[in-house]
Formats: C-alpha cells, structure tokens, sequence
C-alpha cells in the first residue's frame, strides 16, 4: 500500500499566540505560513454506503497524493466524515463555487473587520489560507469525481474569521482566539483546525480557560507545529498546550520537511506538507506548502474517526490517531521531536481495534493549570479548628512586693535565718563558757584553802 511508503516523514508541531504566523508557505516560496488504557478494545466500524464519485485519473485528483498515501480512499469505504463539524478559525472561508457548496454550515467573525458569517478573508497577507485549509479538510469536489477534494467531503465547516498581526483588526490577537475557540464550541463543532503559530512556548493566560473549554465539550484540537521556512525553527503556541493534537509536516516521500515542518517534543503525529493544494476564495486551485495543511488533513481524519466511531470521547479519537500512525524508519524514539508517532494512517485510525483510554495521551491542561498556575490561584481558607481548647487554672496571685526599708534596720527574713539562730547557738556557748569559768574559780579557791601556811 502506497500509504506507508508516501507518508514516511513528518514533521513537528503547531501552535499560534500573539504574533501569530500562517503555517503555510505557497509554492512560489514566500512564507504563509502515556497514558493508561482501559482493556476495552473498540469495534471494528462497519463499511457504509457506496463511495462518492471519485475519478483517480482526474489531474486535481492525481495531484492528491495524501489520498492513497495517508489511507484516505481506503477509509471512505466506511465514512466520509457526515455529521461531524470542523471548525476552521482562520482568515475565513470563501465562497467559490462547487467546493464549499452545502459545506458551510455556520460562521462568524472575531476580527471586527469581517462579515457577520465569517466567509469574507480578512487580511492582507494570504487571505486565501482560511479557504486552502477547509478544503484540504473537507472540500466537497465535483459531482462527476473530479476537481480537488477534502478527506472529509460530507463533514460540515464552521467558518470564524479572525485577524491575524498585520491585518485592520484592531482586537487584541489572543482575545480573537479566545472569542473564536468558545464560539466554535457552543455552535457545536467536533473538531477544531488551528493552522497557525506564535513562535513562542508560552501562550496568553486567557487561553488556558478558552482550550480548556473546549476539551471539556469533548472537542478535538488540531494545531500545526509551524515551519522552518517562515522562521519557526521550534514549536510554539498553541502547539505546546496541553491536549492538543499537533501535527508536523512530511514531503511526498515521507521525510520530515526541511522547510514546512519544524520540530518540537509535543508533536503527535505527521502528514504531509509540501505540494499540497488548496482552493482559493475565488475558485482558483493551488499549489502551496506548510503544517498549516497538514493539520486540516489530520482534521478530516479525525472527523471520519468521529463518524465512524460517534461513542468515542475526543480522547480515545485522538488516541487511535496516533496508535494506529505508521512508524519512520528515522524516528529515535516514540514520540520522536520530528514525527511524533508517525505518519497519518486514516484508514488504520478507523477501522483498527484499539483499546481505549481514560485520559488525554497528548496531556492535561486542567493538571497543568494546576501544577504551573499555582502563584495566581486564590488564597485557600484558614482551616476551622477541630480541637477543644483545655482550660488552665488561673496561677496564685502575685505577692505584693515589701517597700525597701533602710538597710541599718533588720528585717523580718534576717531576723528569721539570720539573728534567731545566730542567738540560738551563741547563747547556749556563753553560758557553757560561764560555768567552766565559774567551776575553775572554785576550784582554785578551794585549793588555796588546803595549801598550809609556812
């Protein structure tokens, strides 16, 4: 099968905060740009209807190598992704005939410059990238089979025009991508496609509630890990957040891409990135480069997972994305900073048993939050004492103090240890001394009185 062997590189992940950058590069070369598992295994989907109209002789067909390389025609047997809903925020999707006809099915517009149904490009550079990236997701293509087609041609789009640095919008970048991330949730988006990157680690506080938000709607995140080509030489925002799918970029031979790929320990998997093609606002195919299409063709993939597989929680789709991605000969380990765990194998992320997981294999943000915003959390109560407090008798009072007499004059403690027996022992020693002298006199006298007189 042509799938391992077209797909055998890609390349790092995506993100986009503050001074955002397309992760897409025209073909003209300017830039555009552990888990425990549950012992559950999943069932096996069961094959729908007849394939769409598919004609792989076409010329846009032909040039669509990922459909044969990345296991795309071999999963529409069992889904084309109908009833799900991709959100691409982005510079919006436009209105050219055919590919996007019954595609759309809600917009808006965060950047304050766009229409109120966010199918107006906004910005100056490539306000074309919003229509490239939905219709590498989910372009319908022609109804006789020809004319370039998304990997999830029955999924719905939602459309949300941002603008990005550089463009008229005069609202702050990261609170578009906040309006934008809550917005798609709430208008009931499966998937949501983030082909765009800050080019820094760290991402605006306020969109630690905005993705958070959305994991706990049960919406899978797609992020591009951005390029090398237009100065993203490591992954940055939103590609480092915690539970984001971020998806590096390969060429047609399965290579980690040079120039439309950058690498980063937070990529999960690989598709391609260069040669791809894309439909421009005004119906106009082309050729471009960069994660930033990468990451809509993981989208779609993810969105036939969820339509093969509606019981599965955003987690386990993620999860057979990457347990089922075809391993890279190059890879030094799993997850490897350039591929992650390989190379988009959609027809294995369907219909493959895999057991299921309890949690996020791509991390927690709600556990990191709490881990790393630990300074701004809120004092915690002083605990109420359990204890019952022991009362303690008062001491005996404190006796008042003499006033100082004169220190000629006895006082009632000399007098007591030292006077008194003082006189105790010296009076009984001078009467004692008193009678000896008094015996002595005696006898002397008596002694006289018996000497005779010469």
């Amino acid at each position: 099968m042509i799938s391992a062997r077209m797909l055998r590189g890609v390349a790092v992940t995506a993100a986009l905060v503050a001074s955002a950058v397309f992760v897409a590069v025209p073909a003209s070369g300017s830039d555009a740009s552990a888990t425990s598992a549950l012992q559950v295994p999943t069932e096996t989907a069961t094959p729908a209807a007849p394939p769409i109209p598919d004609d792989p002789n076409d010329p846009a067909r032909a040039m669509e190598y990922w459909l044969d390389g990345a296991g795309i025609r071999q999963a529409w047997s069992v889904t084309r992704g109908k009833g799900v809903k991709i959100a691409v925020i982005d510079t919006g999707i436009g209105k050219p005939p055919v590919i996007f006809d019954g595609a759309v099915a809600d917009g808006t517009d965060v950047s304050g410059v766009g229409s109120p149904d966010g199918r107006t490009p906004v910005g100056v550079r490539d306000p074309n990238h919003g229509s490239w990236v939905a219709s590498l997701a989910a372009g319908r293509g022609n109804p006789d089979g020809t004319g370039m087609i998304g990997v999830a041609p029955e999924a719905q789009l939602l459309s949300v025009s941002l603008g990005f640095p550089g463009s008229a919008s005069t609202k702050p970048f990261v609170d578009q991508v906040v309006e934008a991330m809550k917005w798609a949730v709430d208008h009931g988006a499966d998937v949501i496609n983030l082909s765009f990157t800050t080019n820094t680690l760290d991402w605006d506080r306020s969109w630690d509630e905005a993705f958070l938000y959305a994991f706990e709607h049960d919406v899978v995140v797609i992020v591009a890990a951005g390029n090398r080509g237009s100065g993203t030489s490591m992954i940055g925002a939103p590609a480092t957040i915690p539970g984001v799918l971020t998806v590096g970029g390969v060429d047609q031979t399965g290579v980690a891409s040079q120039g439309a790929s950058t690498q980063g320990i937070t990529i999960g998997i690989s598709a391609p990135s260069e040669s791809l093609l894309g439909v421009s606002a005004d119906g106009t195919l082309r050729s471009w480069d960069g994660t930033s299409g990468a990451a809509p063709i993981v989208a779609g993939a993810a969105a036939l997972v969820r339509a093969a597989h509606p019981d599965l929680d955003a987690a386990n789709v993620i999860n057979r994305l990457i347990r089922t991605a075809v391993p890279v000969p190059d890879m030094a380990r799993t997850p490897d900073p350039l591929y992650g765990f390989g190379l988009l194998d959609a027809e294995a992320a369907v219909t493959a048993s895999i057991p299921r997981v309890s949690t996020n294999p791509m991390g927690d943000l709600k556990e990191w939050i709490r881990v790393y915003r630990r300074a701004d959390a809120p004092e915690q109560p002083t605990p109420e004492q359990s204890a019952t407090p022991v009362a303690v008798p008062p001491l005996p009072p404190v006796e008042q103090s003499v006033d100082a007499a004169s220190p000629l004059l006895p006082t009632e403690e000399s007098l007591r240890y030292g006077t008194l027996p003082l006189l105790a022992l010296t009076v009984p020693g001078i009467l004692v001394a008193l009678g000896v002298t008094a015996a002595a006199r005696r006898i002397r006298s008596e002694r006289g009185r018996r000497t005779p007189t010469p």
